[in-house]
């Protein structure tokens, strides 16, 4: 299993450092956090390969940090030192008795232990070539690549090909598998699995009996006489068309699967994208150790999800997994404990999260907990009306939505409000809870002492005898002034809050689009204020 990564200089990434878990790591993180430059770095290192090619051979100005590739820039034309960038990835390897070739601390962290790393930096044999490359700075934009060579070896210092390297990777992104190739592979598991020798030879010779009966066609005999009519204009030699029934175009590459009698590639996205990730799977997980893969919810239903996440697990058993995802079932499913939320210089973790939240999580797996994952700062709300009404506050205090600041009002249907608090600790995530009071302001507040301590944390709670939403808007506006905003000409206090909590969600999208100035509580304005 791997133990840790670390990364120089890599695409998004200056100076990365991330622990790993040894079964299932769920990455999480905003666009361009470098969720895909991780996998594709740890596959970097464990095959020495880059888009299905050597390294060496996809070497480009573009693999190298964007700020570490200004600073050169900016130093060679200010006339000052200027030492290329290099790339570093370095994979540590949690100890074992195989791995005793790899021992060593040749490694930027100076540890004793196994591991493997690239090293991809300037080639001190284009040293002349280079100073004359230099000379002229303000034509250089780039980090010239052309001048390095990659350096592939284990912490002892050896060099090492793909056959020294004991963690075998497969790489999985449905969108970068090429159909056909995801087609051949399930059709050599079927011929393989299903059919014995008599049987492929029954096909092999119904696949030639095709090309007597393609050429009995009489559209098929028409062109070929055609053809043969015009002999000496095109060749010399007779031409006609027939079917390829030679060994490199054999019955197996002909084939195509269906799919309730659709063509493989004519089936919707989201089967082939589930299809193509379990094949891969099963193609290589037998001689796999550490399984990355990339959003594998991209164009699957819930349902489909679903299945597809059951389906990894029990084909990853016992293997190290490293899952993107921008989806809280795929993070709820896969473990929450398991989250890192990746940032460019590391990942935040929750590694203490109580048992009984992650198990609440994975049974209720509908709950977006991702939305608490990545805003800046999240506001908890019992349901729709409440966060109608906080978006409302939010706009009249600030000026704009909530979400332009990056705050997230999240509706967590009332009592897993806690839930959410337990996933926030660990994460350090600045979070606001909007409660109804209930008739007990005091055992409101009660119910979340266990987060009192946290300063990031903080409970806003109805006050007065109004117990719920509605009678708090009533009390800090009145009768006439809500009748105004709604619309509406009730005549008690009793005939408007029935009418609201008869239209709960009503109600409150009519003051959420008003137009007119409305106060809302003093409890609900100090939770947006923060």
């Amino acid at each position: 299993m791997l133990k840790k990564i670390t990364i120089k200089n890599y695409k998004v990434f200056r100076d990365f450092a991330l622990d790993l878990n040894p079964g299932v790591n769920v990455i999480v993180g905003d666009n361009d956090a470098g969720k895909s430059n991780l996998l594709e770095a740890i596959n970097l290192a464990l095959t020495g390969r880059l888009r299905g090619n050597s390294v060496a051979a996809e070497l480009s100005p573009f693999l190298i940090n964007l700020q570490a590739t200004r600073e050169y820039v900016a130093a060679l034309r200010a006339r000052g030192p200027a030492e290329p960038p290099e790339i570093l990835i370095e994979l540590y390897f949690d100890d074992a008795e195989d791995l005793a070739r790899l021992r060593g601390a040749n490694n930027s962290l100076r540890e004793f232990g196994p591991g493997v790393k690239i090293r991809i930096a300037f080639n001190l044999d284009f040293i002349d070539e280079y100073a004359t490359y230099i000379a002229e700075p303000a034509r250089i934009a780039w980090v010239p690549t052309e001048y390095y060579q990659v350096h592939w070896t284990n912490f002892a210092g050896e060099a090492i090909t793909a056959r020294g390297v004991p963690a075998a990777a497969t790489l999985i992104d449905a969108t970068a598998i090429r159909l056909p190739n995801g087609a051949d592979a399930y059709l050599q598991s079927i011929i393989a699995d299903s059919l014995g020798p008599r049987q492929r030879v029954e096909l092999s010779l119904a696949y030639r009996s095709l090309r007597e009966a393609f050429g009995d066609i009489a559209a098929v005999k028409e062109i070929n006489t055609r053809l043969a009519g015009e002999r000496g204009e095109i060749s010399d030699r007779e031409l006609t068309l027939s079917i390829d029934i030679s060994q490199r175009a054999g019955w197996e590459r002909s084939l195509v699967p269906h799919l309730d009698e659709l063509p493989f590639p004519y089936v919707g996205k989201g089967e082939q994208s589930s299809l193509k990730i379990l094949l891969a799977l099963t193609e290589k997980i037998a001689d796999t150790h550490v399984v990355l893969i990339e959003e594998p919810e991209n164009h699957l239903s819930f349902s489909s999800l679903n299945q597809l996440v059951h389906k990894i697990n029990e084909k990853c058993a016992g293997k190290q997994v490293l899952a993107t995802t921008h989806s809280a079932f795929i993070l709820n499913k896969l473990g929450l404990d398991e989250l890192i939320l990746l940032t460019n210089v590391g990942g935040q973790r929750i590694t203490d999260l109580r048992r009984d939240t992650v198990d609440y999580f994975k049974k209720l797996s509908g709950y977006d907990t991702l939305r608490l994952v990545l805003a800046k700062r999240a506001i908890l709300v019992e349901g729709p009306s409440d966060e109608l009404i906080l978006t409302r506050a939010y706009l009249d205090e600030h000026g704009r939505e909530p979400i332009a600041d990056g705050v997230d009002i999240i509706n967590v249907r009332g009592l897993s409000a806690a839930r959410f608090l337990d996933l926030a600790v660990p994460l350090a995530k600045p979070v606001a809870v909007v409660n109804d009071n209930d008739g007990d302001a005091a055992k409101m507040h009660q119910r979340y002492a266990d987060f009192a301590g946290y300063d990031f944390i903080s409970i806003h709670v109805g006050t007065g005898d109004a117990k719920t939403l509605e009678p708090q808007m009533l009390a800090a506006n009145g009768l006439a002034r809500l009748n105004e905003i709604l619309g509406k000409n009730f005549q008690t206090d009793e005939e408007l809050l029935a009418h609201m909590a008869a239209n709960k969600t009503g109600w409150a999208l009519t003051v959420f689009e008003s137009e007119q100035t409305i106060t809302i509580p003093e409890y609900i304005r100090d939770a947006v204020r923060r």
